[in-house]
């Protein structure tokens, strides 16, 4: 694959940058080596707070969440933070959780979910359940959008597999670069088994993790959502990949089988973009463009809107 073409140089300096603090061997690191070049990497991006957001933080359960709140919300996006179920925390994302609140005015509350392998499956989706049902409880208005990226998102999309039948505040789901447990046949996996920011390899290193060395489950929703046998009654889902990304094609196989199932859906693969690119936003324009997307797409799914036309 020649990167040196899909690629431009703006977002060459992103990568190259983000290798500065997270080398491509990060995955060959102990865990808590990989925390801490995380966690500095995320600084180093990080993006200052706007002024009119207001961030509180409280406990759920045993769950740790920060709120983000701008004037006075009539939805509430859950979002849950990417890192492979082994690195990140309510810091690593604070910036796109601020501005995502400012740009749609809607509550934004960050789960701080446990993480792998300290925790290993299912701890990860039952966080991510505990703070769901308590948003449900807690706001009167209801509706929650679900957001997430990378191993954020799969928490979103198999928090909305269990919610059917149990929870009926779901307006939407918005999954950035999700993986979702497609097969590794898929051919993206292939394609970009090298990519920068993410390889086939350490896919499977952080799957793995995420299990505590056991053997991964089947026929389970919580773990992976392509698992499930059942698509229907799903919420309005819209997806973003990075085209230079190994898990791409995750979102050509879910959407398939929404599509099969009649679930709203669209799937929007950004060229010449790489996995975590939203810690680009600010840096190279198309990140910042596809960001924008993603804002409104958010904005749009708590409005009842469905702009799209596949």
């Amino acid at each position: 694959m020649d990167y040196e073409k899909l690629i431009d140089e703006e977002t060459w300096s992103f990568i190259r940058e983000t290798g500065s603090y997270y080398p491509d061997d990060t995955a060959t690191f102990s865990v808590e080596d990989q925390r801490k070049a995380y966690s500095e990497m995320a600084a180093a991006f990080r993006a200052p707070r706007p002024e009119v957001v207001a961030v509180t933080e409280r406990t759920v359960g045993n769950v740790s969440v920060r709120i983000y709140e701008a004037g006075d919300p009539t939805r509430t996006v859950m979002y849950c933070h990417g890192g492979g179920f082994v690195v990140g925390d309510l810091n690593s994302h604070d910036d796109v959780c601020c501005e995502i609140c400012e740009q749609t005015g809607y509550r934004v509350i960050a789960v701080d979910y446990r993480l792998a392998p300290d925790y290993p499956h299912p701890a990860q989706f039952e966080d991510a359940w505990t703070v769901l049902e308590w948003i449900a409880r807690t706001y009167d208005e209801g509706g929650v959008v679900l957001a997430g990226d990378s191993a954020g998102a799969l928490l979103c999309a198999s928090v909305a597999h269990h919610a059917r039948g149990r929870l009926d505040v779901v307006m939407g789901q918005v999954l950035i670069y999700p993986v979702l447990g497609g097969d590794l046949s898929l051919p993206s996996y292939t394609e970009h088994a090298h990519a920068p920011m993410l390889t086939r390899e350490d896919i499977t290193f952080y799957m793995g993790v995420r299990t505590g060395g056991a053997a991964a489950p089947t026929a389970d929703p919580t773990y992976a959502p392509l698992q499930d046998s059942d698509f229907t009654r799903l919420p309005p889902t819209v997806m973003f990949s990075a085209d230079c990304d190994p898990i791409r094609d995750d979102c050509k196989a879910y959407k398939e089988a929404l599509e099969a199932a009649g679930t709203p859906v669209h799937w929007i693969n950004e060229a010449g973009l790489v996995h975590g690119y939203l810690r680009a936003r600010h840096r190279v324009q198309r990140a910042r463009d596809s960001f924008e997307r993603i804002t409104l797409a958010i904005e749009g799914l708590g409005q009842e809107i469905w702009p799209y036309d596949d």
